[in-house]
Formats: structure tokens, sequence, C-alpha cells
């Protein structure tokens, strides 16, 4: 049904007459006979019948006219739904309870009336290519390769690496370690699956530190590598500094900073260029844009 036809409708019922629907409209007054007449062809029934006072409903044209005012009041509401900042912006945050995610709850505590839309996609590619088709908005990523045309980054964040011990293990009591300090050392990360970019990420540090990463065992998610972190004397585990985990108080877990030089996991923003949602600019603006510091690792491609 051609909206503007019913628009021109309502116009002439709330009228009274064609030519004062016509000022209204700001058309000529044989277009709006030519669109009334087009409604009532596709309705099969009369509309208005004309007097010489005007134009008045018929029967049928009473009855249409509160579904007619519905169809614009919806055409209204959709239209609005995805006008300027109306719509949430939707972001990727890969894990709810790692970096990205709290960097976006700082941007919602700064700014809570503004909608969110979080969602969660493990794979780059269907990240990127989300992006890419309007899907969501914006995705944080460590970027091992450069964006396809049309895709913009820009790095926002640079995460600490923690060692998370057990109170048996050996270096449960230091304060700090470097890198090289835990060569030697099982680290075990069952959740390093290979092709991601978190992979790639603890690949190059263990290479470029002398450093045994176990992926071995099935990965069953965080609380049982917590469990059985917690229990061995032997194993210890890697983890960005803003990851959030609970565990028990008897598991008495150690979380020791890495420095010299300290590893940093570089998330990365990813948008499409000509995504206008003005939520988005707010959100680049209020997480700005970083470089590595002297005493910071990153990995080559990050660089």
């Amino acid at each position: 049904m051609d909206l503007d036809a019913v628009r021109t409708f309502v116009a002439v019922a709330d009228a009274g007459q064609f030519r004062e629907a016509a000022l209204a409209l700001e058309v000529t007054q044989q277009a709006v006979s030519k669109r009334v007449a087009a409604l009532e062809r596709d309705l099969g029934v009369r509309l208005f019948t004309r007097t010489a006072r005007g134009a008045v409903l018929t029967v049928d044209g009473q009855v249409f006219l509160p579904h007619a005012r519905d169809l614009l009041g919806a055409e209204e509401r959709a239209a609005a739904s995805v006008g300027a900042g109306r719509r949430a912006l939707r972001v990727n945050v890969i894990g709810r309870r790692l970096a990205p995610a709290d960097l976006l709850r700082d941007f919602h505590r700064a700014h809570p009336d503004l909608a969110l839309d979080v969602v969660t996609l493990f794979d780059a590619d269907a990240a990127i290519a989300a992006v890419r088709s309007g899907t969501i908005d914006a995705s944080f990523r460590a970027l091992t390769r450069q964006p396809p045309d049309g895709i913009r980054a820009a790095r926002v964040h640079h995460e600490p690496v923690q060692l998370l011990t057990g109170p048996r293990h050996a270096l449960a009591a230091a304060r700090q370690v470097t890198p090289g300090e835990l060569a030697g050392h099982r680290i075990w990360m069952p959740g390093n699956v290979d092709g991601t970019e978190w992979a790639a990420f603890y690949s190059d540090l263990a290479a470029a530190f002398g450093l045994t990463i176990e992926v071995t065992g099935p990965d069953f998610g965080t609380e049982p590598l917590l469990d059985t972190v917690a229990d061995s004397p032997h194993l210890a585990t890697l983890v960005g500094d803003r990851t959030r985990m609970v565990w028990p108080a008897d598991h008495d877990l150690r979380r020791i900073p890495v420095h010299g030089p300290t590893p940093a996991y570089p998330h990365s923003l990813l948008w499409r260029a000509d995504n206008p949602h003005p939520v988005l600019a707010l959100l680049r603006a209020h997480l700005g844009t970083v470089r590595p510091g002297r005493d910071l690792w990153t990995p080559t491609w990050a660089r």
C-alpha cells in the first residue's frame, strides 16, 4: 500500500476538501485526486463522496480512517527507531569478563542515558564481517593484520598481562616477575584456540621470552581452570589485568604483575568508516587512542 496515498487520504479527511489537502501537502490538487483514486482502486471501495461543501467520507472511508492513521503512526515510529542516536549502539566485546567489556562499562557509566547493545562474537573474521555488513557497529579485537577496505581501527588499550598462581607455586610469594623469570615454569592456557588473535599473542610472547605455554586438555572454562591452578604447585596461567575473575576464598590464588618489560595485550576498536551513529563517535572519543610505552612489550604485528 502506497503510504503517500494513505497520507493524502488522511489529509483530505482532516481538511474536508481536496484543495485544502493539496495546500497542506504542498502538491497540486490533481495529484491529490490521483492519489485518492489510486488508493480507492487498491482497496476496491469509494472513500469520499464529493459534495458542494467538499469531500465527505463514505462509510468505508470512516472505517478505514483510524487504520490509516495507525499506518502513518507506524511509519513515524519505524523511522524514529533508527533516527540519529535512537537505535542502540551495538558493540562486540568477545567476552563479558574481559577488558573490552570493562572499557564499555566505563563508557556506559560516563553516559548512562545512551543505549548500548552488547554482543559477543568469538571469531575475528565473523566480527569483521559483521562490522562490514552493518550487523554490528563496532568490535573490540586484537588485529593481527590490516583491516579490509572501508573498516577503520584504532588502538584503544594496552592491557598488562599478569601471572596467576596457586599458593603452593614457586612464584606465589613474588610481588612481581619479569617475563624471563617465567621461563621453565609451566603456563597452562587450554583456551588458546589455534587461529585466534589471543593464541597469536601468547605464541609470540612465548617465542620472545622462551616461555612454555601448554594448551593440552579440553577447555572446560574459567572456573575449572582456576580450580586446577589453585591446587597445583607447578601450573600457572596468564590473564589480563582487567579480566574479571571470582574464586572461592580457600583457593588463595595470586595475581602477580609482570614487568621488565610488561607484556601488553593490544585491544583495538573497529568500525565502518561510513557509520554515522552519533554514539559511535562518542565511544571513540571516550576511548581515545594509545601507543606502546617504553616498558611495554607487544607482538611485532601490533606495533
